[in-house]
């Protein structure tokens, strides 16, 4: 029996079989492509005075909160799949999963921002530099982080002082507070109660006003006259909505399986862990530079001055 003093490693788990050459190759490459392309981005954003706008720095939020999740999951993932080590001491599991719903936290509000800016720039373009200036901005932003940081401190302090009795091996290679809890000889309503009502006054909500924003922002491009500038409006929108639909499909299937997914397969809970912490930040990169006419001309641009050097 061990005791939360005893300070006894939680175990993590990964794929069966997952440790074979070709799995952690391929999911080595994944985590070297979101760390690459989220970086470049943020370089690109940072360094092109072009980019300096409003729009542009919610996206430099969303790259850097991408490159935050990931490299808080990279290296318990890389160890049990390279390394086969499994052991992860308490503290550090704690501390993991605290930055992990945290992040994940952040990139939900980072994407309302970014429907607000979107609502602004298409629905009252006249008003947008008056409304979006820098310093409300990075009021936004701010808020945005504080939210994230604060908010998830509550559920996580009880996991340094529960006592762990049961069997200290988790469903997945990094630390998830729905999962490290269940572990807990401990009264952790608390926890389960915390955990249902944040969702909901977190994440629904900030996906329903988004939601609502593009309904404003499709009913004020059908009334534009011109099917040019309908098509230069919903162009600009579809990158935040394509976004938007990975970061929530993944987070809402990872959820409901956590709450109800008792009979659900262990392949299914894990391959929808790896799903929503790999998908959008490989994903999210790719379809702003693809979409993106500002950030393709930066970074020809950039080839270009090296080229030259």
């Amino acid at each position: 029996m061990w005791s939360n003093n005893s300070a006894a490693p939680f175990l993590l788990t990964g794929f069966l079989g997952s440790e074979t050459i070709h799995h952690w190759i391929t999911t080595f490459l994944i985590y070297l492509c979101i760390i690459c392309n989220n970086s470049t981005l943020l370089f690109l954003i940072l360094n092109d005075h072009s980019l300096h706008e409003p729009m542009y720095s919610f996206l430099a939020m969303l790259a850097g909160t991408d490159l935050g999740i990931t490299l808080t999951t990279m290296p318990t993932v890389l160890c049990v799949l390279m390394l086969d080590r499994r052991e992860i001491a308490q503290s550090a599991c704690f501390t993991q999963s605290y930055f992990i719903h945290s992040l994940a936290i952040i990139e939900s509000g980072v994407l309302l921002a970014m429907a607000y800016d979107s609502f602004i720039a298409i629905c009252t373009p006249l008003k947008y530099n008056s409304i979006l200036i820098s310093s409300r901005v990075l009021k936004v932003g701010l808020g945005v982080l504080v939210r994230g940081f604060v908010s998830i401190v509550p559920p996580i302090l009880p996991l340094f002082w529960f006592p762990y009795c049961h069997s200290h091996i988790l469903s997945h290679a990094f630390c998830l507070h729905q999962d490290v809890m269940k572990l807990a000889c401990a009264d952790i309503t608390f926890n389960r109660l915390y955990s249902v009502v944040f969702v909901t006054l977190t994440f629904f909500p900030d996906a329903l006003v988004i939601l609502f924003s593009y309904i404003l922002i499709l009913k004020t491009v059908m009334g534009t006259a011109s099917g040019e500038e309908r098509a230069k409006a919903l162009n600009t929108c579809v990158s935040h909505i394509s976004c938007v639909l990975v970061f929530y499909i993944t987070v809402i299937g990872l959820t409901f399986i956590h709450q109800f997914g008792k009979y659900v397969p262990h392949v299914v809970h894990i391959t929808m862990s790896y799903l929503y912490f790999l998908f959008p930040p490989f994903m999210n990169p790719i379809i702003y530079i693809i979409k993106t006419k500002q950030i393709q001309k930066s970074i020809i641009h950039l080839f270009s001055v090296h080229s030259r050097v």
